[in-house]
């Protein structure tokens, strides 16, 4: 491991400070009794106070030094004098510790008396103090100069996503998005609870990937020598327990599926599932559009939050409109009786991209998807899909085409999934084998397998029954104004990072050289580069065996180029 200049210099430190009998990460408890956000609210000169937090900044002027403590609840302005802090003859705890021993970034506690400085600034006289935990890589905080510009700020969102553990100290705004994030679940739990409802825990680990339709991670039981995939959905075990005689369940379900990334999909992401019993989909759009009102006025304190361009209201009611509807709106087709191949015409006259592994419900969930998503803004249910694109959903009561379902969509996004659920075991075993034919055409979203231990659940009778699902990223994407999913998941998945190559002085020389200019004729190359023979052969050979350039020969001679 190569440290830098300032890493060395603070391991420097560290040895001195235990030379001076300081423990840098002691072990016994310290008696914190404030936090910066109580001192504020309840202040009160000369009041005793003892508080902990991380050193962010200071001010050193000789004998005294103006610093910033931050604590969970935000930062306080301390004062250190050394008369103060040393009242006798050795003044070495300010002088050596304080002074020249400490970082910023350190955890320290305080001990002190509030007072008001002549501007005015809520401050703590230090009595005392002690080293909690040194820091020994500085933090990446940003820099302001004589003219209030700010630069090395810490925003690269690769280097912020993979270490939050530093974004979440310099940047304080990103942690208000995982307060709002955790309200959210707070008041979206309280809500179940008060209506009477019961929170679940299912398994993770499932001998059939089922409940949706998507690839899914695979591991294997070593002691029971099977394979088991991780949870893809928990819809058909939260039904079983419906089967049990639960009359409403939920769960909050991190699931797992092993698909594209972007900026609204994360591989592991957290569901929140719903079943009521004796409700169908129409109660549950009421009770979905009372509980988004709820859970926004609780994470924001009203029922407005902004996205993007646009301000979406979460205020009930929302707008309701069937599928066929929408479709025919927006693009003139009425889907409505059509045939497979008629529906696949349509498509391909829409300009939408198909193909013959397409089922009808894949190529109607096509033609919406391109044509009709997009132009919800604030919420609206979509309503009564077609039956082929709902393999667990109760056929509609007055038209057997369609099913008992809704979409919640927010800015051209599904945020919830909801029914009025399948509970006839012998149409579900229908359409699980209708999902197998299209499996076996190619289809790749339809369910491959067959979940007989759900089916003998649902023989043993599932009273009517509503369910919905509601993914609690996106919500909370809505929620806080962030267009990235990767924004409000502490530790998003990331491509493993690359580990600097450890290559010579000569060969970073060379390569610079050859970055500028991107390709040099080899003999003009070892010309720039001012080596010797032995050293140009050396690091010519390391550029190219750790894939950093490549030598090409052409008809005009030897060339090398940055791979």
């Amino acid at each position: 491991m190569q440290l830098s200049e300032q890493e060395l210099v603070r391991r420097d430190k560290l040895t001195k400070l235990r030379d001076l009998g300081i423990n840098p990460y002691p072990a016994d408890l310290f008696p914190v009794k404030q936090t910066s956000k109580d001192i504020k609210s309840d202040f009160e000169e000369g009041k005793k106070v003892v508080i902990a937090g991380r050193l962010m900044s200071r001010r050193i002027q000789g004998s005294a030094s103006f610093a910033e403590l931050q604590d969970s609840e935000g930062r306080i302005q301390v004062y250190f004098n050394r008369d103060e802090i040393c009242t006798g003859d050795d003044k070495s705890k300010y002088n050596d510790v304080y002074k020249k021993l400490l970082d910023i970034g350190d955890f320290i506690g305080i001990e002190g008396e509030l007072f008001t400085t002549k501007v005015g600034e809520k401050t703590v006289m230090v009595k005392d103090f002690t080293l909690l935990s040194k820091a020994l890589k500085p933090l990446p905080l940003p820099k302001t100069d004589g003219e209030g510009h700010t630069y090395d700020e810490f925003n690269d969102p690769e280097l912020r996503y993979r270490q939050r553990y530093a974004d979440l100290v310099v940047n304080p705004h990103v942690k208000d998005v995982f307060v709002k994030r955790t309200k959210l679940f707070n008041a979206m739990r309280q809500f179940f609870n008060d209506a009477g409802y019961f929170e679940v825990e299912t398994p993770v680990l499932q001998p059939i990937a089922g409940g949706a339709a998507a690839r899914p991670f695979i591991t294997h039981h070593n002691s029971l020598d099977i394979p088991l995939y991780m949870r893809i959905a928990n819809e058909l075990y939260l039904k079983r327990l419906i089967v049990g005689g639960f009359d409403g369940v939920y769960e909050f379900s991190k699931n797992f599926r092993n698909e594209g990334m972007d900026r609204t999909h994360n591989p592991e992401f957290t569901a929140m599932e719903i079943y009521v019993a004796y409700k169908d989909y129409n109660w549950m759009m009421d009770f979905c559009e009372q509980l988004l009102e709820h859970c926004a006025i609780a994470v924001n304190g009203t029922t407005k939050a902004t996205f993007g361009e646009h301000e979406i209201d979460f205020k009930a009611p929302y707008a309701r409109v069937t599928m066929a509807d929408s479709i025919k709106h927006f693009t003139g087709f009425d889907i409505l009786g059509k045939s497979e191949n008629e529906i696949r015409q349509a498509a391909k006259d829409l300009g939408i991209e198909v193909d013959n592994t397409m089922g009808k419900g894949k190529l109607i969930d096509e033609i919406f998807g391109e044509k009709c998503e997009g132009n919800y803004i604030q919420p609206t249910f979509i309503t009564d899909y077609p039956k082929e694109m709902s393999p667990l959903c109760k056929e509609h009561r007055e038209n057997p085409e369609l099913t008992e379902r809704f979409e919640l969509m927010v800015c051209g996004k599904e945020i919830a999934n909801a029914y009025s659920e399948l509970n006839d075991p012998i149409d579900q075993r229908e359409r699980f084998e209708h999902q197998l034919e299209l499996a076996k055409k190619g289809d790749d979203e339809a369910t491959a397998t067959i979940d007989y231990d759900f089916l003998r659940a649902l023989e043993y009778g599932m009273p009517p029954t509503s369910g919905m699902g509601i993914g609690m990223d996106r919500l909370i994407m809505f929620l806080t104004n962030n267009q990235s999913i990767q924004e409000v998941l502490f530790f998003p998945q990331m491509k493993p990072e690359k580990k600097p190559l450890a290559i010579s002085d000569d060969s970073k020389a060379v390569l610079e050289i050859l970055t500028k200019a991107e390709k040099l004729e080899l003999a003009d190359l070892k010309s720039q580069s001012g080596l010797s023979n032995k050293k140009w052969d050396k690091s010519i050979k390391e550029l190219t065996k750790n894939s950093l350039a490549k030598v090409e020969k052409t008809d005009d001679g030897l060339f090398v180029g940055v791979v």
